[in-house]
């Protein structure tokens, strides 16, 4: 995992991504994923990520976060 990181951080750097910018595609795919894993269930889902069910709801609303739940 670590290698693959620092390939993505070095592509990201000879791009010039900004840091806001790869920091927020990160923390809106990384939130997806969990709330997805959690069916949806934003309790869960806050719980795993280690924050209070409210402000996961606001990030979400912030990043534009949509959850596909099968």
């Amino acid at each position: 995992m670590r290698e693959l990181l620092e390939q993505l951080v070095g592509e990201m750097v000879e791009k010039e991504i900004r840091y806001e910018d790869a920091q927020r595609e990160f923390e809106k795919r990384f939130i997806t994923r969990v709330v997805e894993a959690s069916a949806g269930n934003l309790c869960r889902a806050a719980e795993t990520l280690g924050m209070h069910r409210n402000t996961l709801a606001r990030k979400m609303k912030t990043l534009k976060v949509k959850v596909r739940t099968s």
